[in-house]
C-alpha cells in the first residue's frame, strides 16, 4: 500500500465512521431516555421470558455461540484470516485483508464509544456471562460477529470459485443473528441492543467495502498481474488508433478520467473521445470511428451501448474493449471482467483478443439487431420493461427483483419453437431466453452450457408448475443443479436446447427484450448465430469446444420430446 493509497483510504473511512458514531449514539440516547415517554417496547418482558425458559441444551449452544464472538476469538480469527490472505497472495490481497481487519476494528471503536456515552444498564435478570465492564448498548459481541463472519462471507463470494461458495457464505452470514439470539437468551442485552450491534457491524462492513473493495469482483485476479499485451502490440505499430466511446448517462466524468489513467499507464494514447447521443446507443459513433481508422474501440457504457458498438464492429478488423458502466453488464461479467470500470479495462488490456459470436435478431414489428448476451420473450422482458432507470441506478441489478415481483402472476404464453429448421414443437411457458452467454448477475448460470465463442445459441424455456415449480426453478439457479435431466425436461421447471438458429412464435403479443433493452411487444422472435465475427479484449478464457457442425439440442431425447409435442 502506498502513502497515496493510505490517504485515500483514511478519507473514505473516517468521515462515514464519524457519521455512524453520531447516529449510533443518538439512537442509544433516544432508546434509553425516550422523549415524552414515546418509547415503550416492553423489552424487559422479552428478556424475562427467555430467562424463564432456559434449558440445558439451549444454554450450552448459546454458550458456544457467545464464545465465538468473545474478544479473544474474534481477534484470533481475524488475525489468522489476514495472515492467510497476505501469505497466500504474497501481499497482493492487502485490500481484502484491510477490509476485514478494518471492519472488525471500526465496529469495535464505535461500540466502545457508544457504550461509554449511552451507558445503558443490562437487563435485570440472571446473566449467564456474569458482569462485563461495558454497558448493554450496543451489543459488542453481535457487532464483532457481524463484522468478522459477515466479512468472511463477503470474501468467500469475492475470492472463491464454485457454487458451493454460496452455501459457505450463507452459513457465515447466519452466525451473527444466532449470536444475537444467544446474547438475548443469556440475559446480556435488550432486543434493541443486539439490533444496534447488527447495524453497527453491517455499517462497518459497508464503509470498508466501499473504501477498499469497490473495484473488486468475484474471482478477479489482481490487476497488476500479467504483462500488458496491448502495449506490446502498440510497440510494433499494430494498434495505432484508439477511440474512447462514452455513454454520458452511465459513465460519469470520474469514470472517464479513471479509464484515461488506465490507458495512459500502459502507454496507450487516445486519438479521440466521442459520446453517444440520446437517439443512438452508439452504433453511429462507432461506425464513424471505424471510418476514421480506429483499430481499438474502448466502450464505456452498459449492455445497450456495448451491443450497438458490437454491431458496428462485427466482421471488421477492429477490436472492442468493454468498460462496464451499466446495471447488468452481462457480456463483461461472462468474459470474466471485474465489475468496476478501471479494473475491468486493466484486465482487458492485460488479456488477449478473443473472437466472439453474435446473434442476429429479427421479429414482427422490430428492425434487425445484433445480440451479444441474451434475448427473450415473456417474463424476463416484462421485468426489463418494468424496472426504471432511477431504481436501477439506486439499487443496481437487484432492482430487477422489484420488477419480477410485479409479473410473477402474468399469464403463460403458448410458444411454438423451431430449432435449425426442424419440426416445430409447442410449450406453455412463462419465458423463453436465447443466450450467447450463460451467466446472470450474481454468478447464476441460466444457460449452463453457453459460451460466447462456441458457434451455437442456447435456449431455455421456463415453465414452472405452481409454487413448488417456482421453488425448484430458484433452487436450480442458485445451486447450479439444473444441468442434469432431473427438472430439465417438459415436466420440470426448465428445458434447455442448443441450435444455430432459434424461431419462437407466441400465441399472442408479449414483451420482448434484446440484451436487456425492451423492444415493441410482438408474437415472434428469431435469432441466428454469427460465429466469431467480433474481436474483444478479455482475460484468458478456458479452452472452448470446437463449433458445433450440426443442429444440436441438449441430447437426442430432447429432440424426440419436442417432435412428439
Amino acid at each position: 500500500m502506498t502513502t497515496r493509497d493510505g490517504g485515500r483510504l483514511a478519507r473514505r473511512v473516517l468521515g462515514p465512521m464519524a457519521v455512524q458514531a453520531a447516529l449510533l449514539v443518538l439512537l442509544g440516547v433516544l432508546i434509553v431516555h425516550p422523549p415524552f415517554g414515546l418509547w415503550d417496547a416492553r423489552e424487559p418482558a422479552v428478556t424475562a421470558w427467555l430467562a424463564a425458559h432456559r434449558g440445558t441444551v439451549l444454554t450450552t449452544w448459546s454458550g458456544w455461540l457467545s464464545a465465538a464472538a468473545f474478544t479473544p476469538a474474534v481477534v484470533a480469527v481475524t488475525a489468522l484470516a489476514v495472515l492467510v490472505l497476505l501469505a497466500v497472495s504474497r501481499l497482493r490481497r492487502w485490500r481484502e485483508a484491510v477490509f476485514l481487519a478494518g471492519a472488525v476494528t471500526a465496529q469495535a471503536v464505535l461500540f466502545v464509544t457508544a457504550a461509554a456515552l449511552v451507558g445503558r444498564p443490562r437487563p435485570d435478570v440472571v446473566r449467564l456471562d456474569g458482569a462485563l465492564p461495558t454497558s448493554s448498548y450496543p451489543s459488542g459481541h453481535v457487532g464483532a460477529a457481524t463484522a468478522l463472519y459477515g466479512g468472511l462471507g463477503v470474501l468467500v463470494l469475492l475470492l472463491v470459485r464454485g457454487r458451493w461458495r454460496y452455501a459457505v457464505c450463507a452459513l457465515l452470514w447466519l452466525l451473527p443473528p444466532l449470536v444475537a439470539v444467544s446474547r438475548l437468551y443469556r440475559g446480556m442485552h435488550h432486543p434493541s441492543d443486539v439490533l444496534a450491534g447488527l447495524v453497527n457491524g453491517a455499517a462497518a462492513l459497508w464503509v470498508m467495502h466501499r473504501a477498499v473493495l469497490a473495484d473488486r469482483s468475484p474471482g478477479a485476479a489482481p490487476a497488476e498481474a500479467g504483462l500488458p499485451r496491448l502495449v506490446e502490440r502498440a510497440v510494433d505499430g499494430t494498434v495505432d488508433r484508439v477511440v474512447l466511446l462514452v455513454n454520458p448517462v452511465v459513465a460519469r466524468a470520474a469514470v472517464v478520467s479513471e479509464v484515461r489513467a488506465v490507458l495512459a499507464a500502459r502507454g496507450i494514447a487516445v486519438a479521440s473521445t466521442v459520446e453517444t447521443a440520446a437517439e443512438d446507443a452508439g452504433r453511429s459513433a462507432a461506425t464513424d470511428a471505424l471510418a476514421a481508422g480506429a483499430t481499438l474501440l474502448v466502450v464505456c457504457g452498459g449492455d445497450g451501448t456495448v451491443t450497438a458498438c458490437a454491431g458496428a464492429l462485427a466482421g471488421t478488423a477492429a477490436t472492442l474493449a468493454v468498460v462496464p458502466c451499466g446495471t447488468g453488464n452481462l457480456l463483461a461479467r461472462n468474459l470474466g471482467l471485474p465489475a468496476a470500470p478501471g479494473p475491468a479495462l486493466a484486465a482487458a488490456l492485460d488479456g488477449a483478443p478473443r473472437r466472439l459470436d453474435l446473434a442476429e435478431a429479427t421479429g414482427d414489428g422490430m428492425d434487425g439487431s445484433v445480440v451479444t448476451a441474451m434475448a427473450g420473450m415473456g417474463l424476463d422482458a416484462a421485468v426489463m420493461a418494468a424496472t426504471g432507470r432511477r431504481l436501477k441506478q439506486r439499487l443496481g441489478w437487484p432492482a430487477y427483483a422489484v420488477g419480477a415481483a410485479r409479473h410473477l402472476r402474468d399469464r403463460p404464453v403458448r410458444l411454438t419453437v423451431r430449432l435449425d429448421g426442424a419440426a416445430p414443437f409447442e410449450r406453455r411457458v412463462r419465458m423463453a431466453v436465447v443466450g450467447n452467454v450463460g451467466s446472470l448477475q450474481g454468478g447464476m448460470r441460466l444457460l449452463p452450457d453457453a459460451e460466447p465463442d462456441d458457434g451455437v445459441l442456447d435456449l431455455v424455456l421456463l415453465h414452472p408448475r405452481g409454487a413448488a415449480g417456482w421453488l425448484a426453478a430458484v433452487a436450480a439457479l442458485l445451486t447450479g443443479r439444473g444441468r442434469g435431466r432431473t427438472g430439465r425436461g417438459p415436466d420440470g421447471p426448465f428445458e434447455h436446447f442448443r441450435a444455430r438458429s432459434v424461431d419462437l412464435v407466441a400465441d399472442r403479443a408479449c414483451p420482448r427484450e434484446l440484451d436487456g433493452d425492451p423492444v415493441p411487444e410482438g408474437r415472434g422472435l428469431r435469432l441466428g448465430v454469427r460465429p466469431g465475427v467480433l474481436t474483444v479484449l478479455a482475460p484468458a478464457a478456458p479452452t472452448a469446444a470446437p463449433p458445433t457442425t450440426a443442429p444440436a439440442t441438449t441430447d437426442t431425447e430432447d429432440r424426440q420430446e419436442g417432435a412428439a409435442a
